[in-house]
Order: C-alpha cells, then structure tokens, then sequence
C-alpha cells in the first residue's frame, strides 16, 4: 500500500525532513516517539532506532527498525522488528520484520514527488493476531487495518508537505 502527494518545495529540503525519524510521531496517530540506538545520529543502512507506539485496542509497544535501504535524496526504508515478542517470539531480524516502510522522492514540476509506503508482513504483528482469534472476519480485519495505515500515512505525508512549505 502506498499514498502519495506532491510537495511545492526542493528534493533535498523534503529529503531532510523524511529522514528524521522523530518527524512522523508528529503526526502519526499510532506512533508516539522515536529515538536512535547504538550511537546512530542519521540514517545509515543498518542504522537502528527505537519506536513507542500506542494504539486503543493493542494498547502500548516498543519496536526495533532497521535502515534497510538509502538512496541518498531518492529512498529511505526501514524494517520493524518486534524486539520484545509482542505478537510472538522475539525477534531483530529484518527478514522477519512486522512490517517495512519506505519513502521515495523524485524531482516534479520544481517540487517533489514523495511516496510512502508500508508492506505489512512477513513476521507476526498486531493483524496476525486479529486473524488468529477471528479467522472468520480476516477480510474485515485486513480492510480496517489497511484503513487505518492509510490515514496515518497521508496525515504523515500533509504534515510533511506543509512543513516544507512553509520552512517549517
């Protein structure tokens, strides 16, 4: 799934707001705050960051992302790992990651094209669950989460945009 919107301002102003991961806790409904670890100060591929998110029916957990792709002012993707085995075994591995996100930006009519996408999957999340308990309502289950990624990405991305824009 991906949303997508254009910003009125350069590629390298709305590449340095993509790429600091505190940025979407501003406009996320779901994720609360952000911080990096092991020393990190910036993406970097392998880069970590701790995320806190809150969501009025999981409640409250703690997530590991790690850089998985950087194309310098074209893409920066992370993927979430669920360090604590909130949803099953524990796990730090991005091949195993609850979801990825990626944001793409490309040069457009003197401002920029930014796409934000998130895969859900391959690991165990908050859906699997939902679908574990209610296998009868997965379709349900799977719309309304889709629903839900949906709004808080394009409240991201017009956060993000109006940022930009004003110079914010």
């Amino acid at each position: 799934m991906h949303c997508d919107v254009h910003v009125a301002a350069a590629v390298p102003r709305v590449w340095e707001l993509v790429t600091d991961i505190r940025l979407p806790a501003r406009f996320s409904p779901e994720l609360q705050r952000v911080a990096w670890l092991d020393g990190a100060d910036r993406p970097l591929l392998g880069a970590r960051f701790e995320g806190r998110n809150h969501h009025r029916q999981l409640g409250d957990w703690r997530t590991v992302s790690h850089v998985v792709e950087l194309d310098e002012q074209r893409v920066f993707a992370w993927a979430v790992t669920d360090a604590d085995g909130r949803y099953g075994e524990p796990t730090l591995d991005p091949a195993r990651s609850m979801a990825r996100w990626r944001y793409e930006l490309e040069a457009e009519d003197g401002g920029t094209r930014l796409r934000q996408s998130a895969l859900v999957g391959p690991g165990r999340n908050g859906v699997t669950l939902a679908i574990e308990r209610w296998p009868d309502r997965e379709e349900e289950i799977v719309a309304f989460r889709l629903k839900e990624l949906r709004a808080g990405m394009e409240a991201t991305l017009h956060g993000i945009r109006k940022l930009a824009e004003e110079g914010g």
